[in-house]
């Protein structure tokens, strides 16, 4: 993937073009356009990072309550792919949530922007998009909640490639015919719950010692002591902040991280 970024925000802008020139310093060539659903989609040869500043969104003003373009970029991403980066304050991000799905927003920065820490996050994209499909580590993630499994895509998408089931009978019958490095199980499932899954994997010759975790809301003793019985990898909440999960997920497949 080039080190190209489509950054969306009026070009006048102080803070607009303190983010373009923060990116270049950073190697990044930026076109920029202005938050209108028609300047967006003009867009020659779009990249696949898009970093979208909203702050000069007016709630009042009809022509630059940016609804149009959220609502554009909302289906947009889609039909095309790319990543999307959200820069504004509180308030601001979350009006643009009315319009714009947050599971489809690839990370959030609340303002004051460190644009060297949006560069790093796009550096792991660029990364990890340089490997051929067939060389990332695969996840399926199962889960009956359509809005998890989404975000949870989104999430991880960066790094991995990434399957969904929206219930274990559909786990189980893709586990029959496709290879993954790792199962990402809900535990309260309706018909067959994560628990039951996680035992016919267990009796499938094929799948046997295929690497499962539990990624649930259930934090209850009962359902922890029944998880830690069927021998999982982790035992994963919800509840996690998103780094958090992410983090236990890399170092997983590679090992401690070292913070330094």
């Amino acid at each position: 993937m080039e080190r190209k970024v489509l950054l969306i925000g009026t070009p006048k802008s102080f803070m607009v073009n303190a983010i373009a020139r923060g990116l270049e310093k950073e190697g990044y060539e930026v076109v920029q356009c202005e938050f209108t659903r028609e300047a967006i989609e003009e867009v020659e040869d779009k990249p696949n990072l898009y970093v979208l500043y909203l702050g000069e969104i007016d709630t009042s003003d009809p022509l630059r309550n940016g609804i149009d373009p959220l609502k554009y970029l909302n289906e947009a991403i889609d039909k095309e792919h790319f990543f999307l980066y959200e820069v504004g304050n509180g308030p601001e991000l979350e009006y643009a949530s009315t319009f714009l799905s947050k599971i489809k927003v690839t990370e959030t920065y609340v303002r004051p922007l460190d644009v060297k820490a949006l560069a790093d996050d796009l550096d792991v994209v660029v990364k990890n998009n340089a490997i051929s499909e067939d060389q990332k580590k695969k996840i399926l993630v199962v889960d009956d909640d359509g809005t998890m499994l989404r975000m949870i895509k989104t999430w991880l998408s960066v790094k991995y490639r990434v399957y969904m089931a929206s219930s274990g009978a559909i786990a189980l019958n893709f586990l029959q015919g496709n290879t993954v490095d790792l199962v990402l199980l809900d535990y309260m499932m309706p018909q067959m719950d994560g628990p039951e899954v996680l035992k016919n994997i267990r009796m499938t010759n094929a799948i046997s010692a295929l690497p499962v975790m539990f990624l649930t809301s259930k934090s209850d003793k009962e359902s922890v002591v029944t998880a830690a019985s069927l021998k999982p990898e982790k035992y994963l909440l919800k509840t996690m902040p998103k780094a958090k999960l992410i983090r236990a997920i890399d170092e997983f497949f590679y090992g401690p991280i070292d913070d330094r």
